[in-house]
């Protein structure tokens, strides 16, 4: 299928620009502990002791940035509304936005906080161990962005840090009207702080992205709204009563995915699309609940393959309306991404994008469900 256009869609990307060191560790000069219960891993650093890294590099991110040029490798027109220092930082993110001809003019430098910057500790199965500095990211406020600058094909907000959260009703009420694809992508953070904004917004948001711990915790915080579903499943996430052996592979992932997704239909989302890992990615859509199992990669690096997917989804479906393309094509770019260390050098280009479809489209299949409710 060919997702070029005779003249380029257009596309803005809103929310956070940052600087990553990354430090890549050999498994055997880090230690890992697993809690089974609590279902979580933690990297032990030894204090006071100094860990031999095998590389350590320095690269632009932050999820506005890295949808802008997810975007822009796909034929979009693509904008950035986000706020930088005034620093060497800030230059480091001019230089990666003009290397894809990303417009600026929405790149606000500000003199109250230094460029974002995080540290990413990348060892054992590459799901890196970040340590962030959102800086000037938490400042970006209403006045810095205007109506006209909203007029786009395709809004994307990324997770907005702080108080720059406060923006994202504005941005959906401005852009009503102006936008038919507005996508929300927000983090953790901003889920249990702005959660009655973010669930206010949800009927105008064409696509509302989450990973599924980020969409466990938003269905935890609407116990009251989800008091009439009969989903036996959705009401243990929402009282937090599920082990991590109840999400194991297979069937219980898929239950829960598909719980998750009834959940936040009945709050008033369009699309949901609900990422899972290496196990995965959902799409609850119009009654239809779709899934595209992930391909396998080497994996350097996890960061930006979150950005990357979403994004690609989100671009791809604007572009033709085909939701199972998007999909395919979101979980091949996701899968390109985490072959390198940072979140952008695996972006591909569109002609790279469609050649990588067609090698792997007799074995990654999206599969499609009827949700019971609309049985």
């Amino acid at each position: 299928m060919n997702c070029k256009q005779a003249m380029p869609l257009t596309a803005v990307t809103i929310g956070g620009a940052m600087v990553d060191t990354i430090a890549t560790i050999d498994d055997a000069l880090i230690e890992r502990m697993s809690m089974n219960n609590a279902g979580k891993t933690f990297l032990l650093l030894e204090q006071g002791s100094k860990t031999e890294a095998s590389n350590i590099s320095t690269h632009c991110g932050g999820g506005a940035v890295n949808s802008a040029i997810a975007l822009a490798r796909l034929n979009f027109k693509v904008s950035i509304i986000a706020k930088v220092g005034d620093d060497e930082r800030a230059q480091v993110v001019r230089q990666a936005l003009d290397a894809d001809s990303i417009s600026m003019k929405g790149l606000i430098k500000t003199s109250s906080a230094p460029t974002g910057a995080s540290a990413i500790v990348s060892a054992h199965d590459r799901n890196a161990a970040i340590f962030t500095f959102r800086g000037a990211n938490t400042t970006l406020c209403q006045a810095d962005i205007s109506q006209d600058e909203l007029a786009a094909d395709l809004i994307y907000v990324s997770a907005l840090s702080g108080a720059s959260a406060a923006v994202l009703q504005m941005i959906v009420r401005q852009a009503r009207g102006k936008c038919q694809n507005i996508v929300v992508n927000p983090g953790l953070r901003q889920i249990s702080t702005r959660f009655d904004q973010l669930r206010d917004s949800l009927p105008s948001i064409s696509i509302f992205a989450l990973n599924r711990h980020e969409a466990e915790a938003f269905v935890r915080q609407a116990v009251a709204e989800l008091s009439g579903i009969e989903n036996a499943t959705l009401r243990r996430i929402a009282a937090n009563t599920l082990t991590p052996n109840d999400i194991a592979e297979g069937n219980h992932r898929a239950e829960t995915a598909s719980a998750l997704i009834e959940g936040l239909r009945h709050m008033g989302a369009r699309t949901v699309l609900l990422t899972d890992g290496k196990y995965g990615a959902y799409c609850g859509h119009q009654g239809e609940t779709l899934f595209c199992p992930a391909v396998e990669s080497e994996v350097v690096s996890t960061a930006g393959a979150g950005d990357a997917f979403v994004s690609t989804f989100a671009g791809i479906f604007t572009a033709t309306h085909n939701i199972e393309y998007a999909l395919l094509a979101a979980t091949t770019n996701a899968s390109a991404v985490v072959k390198a260390v940072d979140s952008q050098s695996g972006l591909l280009q569109i002609d790279k994008l469609q050649q990588q479809l067609q090698e792997v489209s007799c074995n990654l299949k999206v599969t499609k469900t009827i949700s019971k409710q609309y049985q």
